[in-house]
C-alpha cells in the first residue's frame, strides 16, 4: 500500500507519520513590544526600532538575522545542519527575508502567506521532514510597524487617523528549528497540519483585517475538527494569529452559527502580544490589537511554547491568520481574501 495515502486525512489535513520536533526558538522584539506583558520573554529587544539600519526595511532584515542566529545558537545548530531555510514577511518580493537570510548559506525557500506565514513555514517544514526530504529546517518570519505602514498605508510622517478596527503591525521576528529527532533542546512536537483555503467574503476595508481573516480561521478550524474527527474539547487552547478584538468576536459568531463553541479556550496572539488586560487597554495601546508576520510567531516563541514545555498545556491548535492584500489590489478596489493555516502542537511525553 502507498504510505502517502495513509497520512492524508479528509480534505485539508495531514497526520504526520512521525512527530516533528520543535527543537529551538528565538524571538526579537521592538520597543513597543518590550512594554507588553510578554516583553520580558523575548530573547532580544532592540534598543531602537531602526536596529542599527538606515531604512525600516533593512531594520526588519536585521530582526530576522538576529532571531535566526539566536535560535540556531539555542538549538546548537550549525548552518550545515539545516537542509532548508523557509522565511517570509509582508514586504514586496519578501525583501526583508531575501536580504535578511542572504548571509546564511542554506537552501532558501521564500514564502508569502501574509500574517499567516509562520503557520505556512512551520507546516511546509514539518511536511519536508516527515517526507524524508530534510532532517532539520529553519523557519523565520518578521514584520515591522514602520515598513508595513510604508508598504500598505501611509508614510508615518503623514500622521493619518487609525480607525478602531485597525490593528498595529508588530515589530518582531521569530525563528524556529524543526527536526526529525527528539533531542535535549526539544520543546514540543508537531503531530498534524491543516492547510487553509482562501476565504473571500468581499470585504474591501484593509483597515479591518480582523473581519477579513475571521472567516478563513473559522473555515480552517471546522475543516481541522472534521478531518481529524476531534472536538474543541480535545485542545487546551485554540490560538489564532492576529484577529484582534474585531476578528475574535467575528470568529466566535461564525463558529456558533455551525454549533461550535470555542470561547472558553480561544486565544488570539494579536490580543496577547501587548498584554492587554481588557478591551479599553487594548484600544488605548493598539486599537484592535497586534498583527503582522511577527505577531503570531513572537507569541508562539515567548508564550505558547513556554506553556507547552512546562506541560501547562498538553495540546494546542495554533493557526496564524493572514489578509492577502497588496497595495496594487487595494488601489484597484479589489476585496481582500483571508487565509489561515493550522498546526497541532503537543507537549513532550
Amino acid at each position: 500500500m502507498d504510505d502517502r495515502k495513509l497520512v492524508q486525512i479528509g480534505e485539508q489535513s495531514v497526520s504526520l507519520r512521525s512527530p516533528v520536533y520543535l527543537q529551538a526558538s528565538a524571538a526579537v522584539g521592538g520597543t513597543k513590544e518590550k512594554k507588553g506583558l510578554l516583553g520580558s520573554f523575548f530573547d532580544c529587544i532592540a534598543s531602537d526600532d531602526m536596529m542599527g539600519a538606515k531604512s525600516w526595511e533593512e531594520a526588519e532584515s536585521n530582526f530576522q538575522k538576529k532571531a535566526l542566529s539566536l535560535a540556531m545558537e539555542k538549538g546548537g545548530v550549525r548552518t550545515e545542519d539545516l537542509r532548508y531555510l523557509l522565511a517570509g514577511d509582508l514586504l514586496g518580493q519578501s525583501m526583508a527575508s531575501s536580504f535578511g537570510c542572504a548571509s546564511f548559506p542554506i537552501p532558501f525557500l521564500g514564502l508569502y502567506g501574509a500574517c499567516s506565514t509562520c503557520g505556512e513555514a512551520l507546516s511546509i517544514g514539518s511536511l519536508l521532514i516527515d517526507g524524508g526530504y530534510a532532517n532539520q529546517v529553519a523557519c523565520v518570519t518578521s514584520s515591522h510597524f514602520a515598513s508595513a505602514e510604508k508598504e500598505f498605508r501611509y508614510p508615518l510622517d503623514y500622521g493619518s487617523q487609525r480607525p478602531l478596527s485597525a490593528s498595529w503591525t508588530v515589530s518582531a521576528s521569530a525563528a524556529f528549528i524543526l527536526g526529525a529527532q527528539k533531542n535535549a533542546h526539544s520543546i514540543c512536537k508537531i503531530s498534524a497540519v491543516t492547510t487553509g483555503k482562501t476565504a473571500d467574503y468581499g470585504i474591501k476595508d484593509a483597515q479591518n483585517m480582523g473581519a477579513i481573516m475571521a472567516p478563513a480561521a473559522a473555515d480552517t478550524i471546522k475543516a481541522h475538527l472534521k478531518d481529524l474527527g476531534r472536538s474543541v474539547q480535545d485542545y487546551d487552547r485554540i490560538i489564532t494569529g492576529d484577529l484582534g478584538l474585531v476578528g475574535k468576536e467575528a470568529l466566535l459568531q461564525l463558529l456558533r452559527r455551525d454549533g461550535i463553541e470555542i470561547k472558553d479556550r480561544h486565544m488570539d496572539c494579536g490580543i496577547e502580544i501587548y498584554g492587554q488586560a481588557n478591551e479599553t487597554e487594548c484600544r488605548e495601546n493598539s486599537n484592535a490589537g497586534g498583527s503582522g508576520c511577527g505577531c503570531g510567531a513572537a507569541v508562539l516563541s515567548t508564550l505558547i511554547l513556554r506553556r507547552l514545555q512546562k506541560r501547562e498545556w498538553s495540546r494546542v491548535l495554533f493557526l496564524p491568520t493572514g489578509a492577502m492584500l497588496s497595495k496594487t489590489s487595494f488601489n484597484e478596489g479589489n476585496s481582500v481574501p483571508g487565509i489561515a493555516h493550522a498546526l497541532v502542537l503537543e507537549s513532550m511525553e
